[in-house]
């Protein structure tokens, strides 16, 4: 069998699971090829590691832009009727949509046949506007032309059924087994919170991810503006679009904030946090969720995507967008030490239960196998 992987512009979670998958099924024999944007490679080094993979650029936009999506389309289709994979994987709508397109465009042969089309449906579109509406285009490429939609969380998967698409499963996307949490000494904790500028007997609350819209980081500073002093240190790691803006509010607020930036020793972090906080406007199977239940940490998140699923009765889970809550839950958990506890111990059982990198692979095979036959 034959694979093509389709991504665009990923900074995060998307391009780590192709990674992920594509290493996968090389390692099971299988010829393996992924077709996205240069940048993705060179910020994921698809052809490093033990099982390096083939990486083919093809500048797939984080935007619309219509002669640079023709011309992706285009080459997609140049390269998918050379390579005739067996089966082309996609991953995100806009990946998804161009995929579909360009498999369309490729007429079968007495020994290639067409290849079967797979898309992973990894975010919630935008509800309003202009990309709203973009969106809803693409969902119904995807969903008219997927031989198979795989969707990160329920909420996803029932929006592909509306939309019509004809086979919608569930995708495993885990956190890789690297990020588990070491054991975090005494030592090492008070190094960390040294380094943060955390006072003697300051709580530290964590936030980590992009710093973009979809993670409300915003309505965390606004929740943090309602601890009082002396309050807790806010922690927040990540980058992203909205960092200076997120500095602004913070000094304005008033608030106790660091902003940790990009930082390659997040599961010692969440080690030596007293709260981790998730205050997205959507999740899917986030991969920083499942990291925090690894580490152990208390968690307060927000009632949204696949969080609920993921996280059970480990989190504190608040409506989105409700600051009072989410100020509330984190004083609740700091101000009560067996609440504490007991979401520490939800949070290393519901580790237990979470899925492997061998069970994602697994997975995508049998689904391989199946729209291949």
């Amino acid at each position: 069998m034959k694979l093509a992987f389709v991504v665009g512009s990923s900074t995060g979670g998307t391009a780590r699971h192709v990674r992920m998958l594509a290493a996968g099924c090389a390692a099971h024999g299988l010829r393996v090829e992924v077709f996205g944007p240069a940048r993705t490679d060179r910020d994921f080094a698809f052809g490093a590691g033990p099982t390096p993979v083939g990486f083919t650029p093809v500048e797939i936009g984080d935007r619309p832009r219509v002669a640079g999506d023709l011309q992706a389309i285009a080459r997609l289709r140049r390269l998918l009727r050379a390579w005739r994979p067996t089966v082309a994987h996609a991953h995100g709508l806009r990946a998804g949509a161009m995929a579909a397109i360009a498999v369309a465009f490729i007429r079968p042969t007495a020994h290639d046949p067409k290849p079967a089309l797979i898309v992973t449906v990894h975010n919630a579109p935008p509800a309003v506007g202009t990309a709203g509406a973009i969106y809803r285009v693409l969902e119904l490429i995807v969903a008219r032309n997927a031989d198979s939609v795989l969707c990160v969380s329920a909420d996803l998967e029932d929006r592909m059924r509306a939309r019509g698409a004809r086979r919608v499963g569930h995708a495993v996307a885990p956190a890789p087994l690297a990020s588990a949490a070491p054991d975090v000494s005494a030592e090492t904790r008070a190094a960390i919170r040294a380094e943060l500028g955390a006072g003697p007997g300051q709580p530290i609350v964590l936030g980590v991810g992009r710093l973009a819209p979809q993670k409300g980081f915003g309505r965390l500073l606004d929740a943090a503006a309602r601890w009082g002093r002396p309050g807790p240190l806010l922690v927040i790691a990540g980058e992203g679009p909205l960092g200076a803006e997120l500095g602004s509010r913070a000094t304005s607020l008033g608030l106790d904030v660091r902003f940790a930036g990009h930082r390659r020793d997040v599961p010692a972090l969440l080690a030596a946090a007293d709260v981790f906080v998730l205050p997205s406007i959507w999740e899917g199977q986030s991969l920083i969720l499942q990291e925090a239940l690894r580490a152990g940490v208390p968690i307060v998140a927000t009632r949204v995507g696949g969080n609920l699923e993921l996280a059970g009765e480990a989190a504190i889970l608040v409506p989105p967008g409700d600051t009072g809550r989410l100020a509330d839950a984190v004083q609740a958990v700091l101000a009560d030490p067996a609440l504490a506890a007991r979401l520490r111990q939800a949070a290393a059982d519901r580790a237990h239960a979470l899925p492997s990198e061998d069970e994602a692979v697994a997975a995508a095979l049998t689904e391989y196998r199946h729209v291949a036959r």
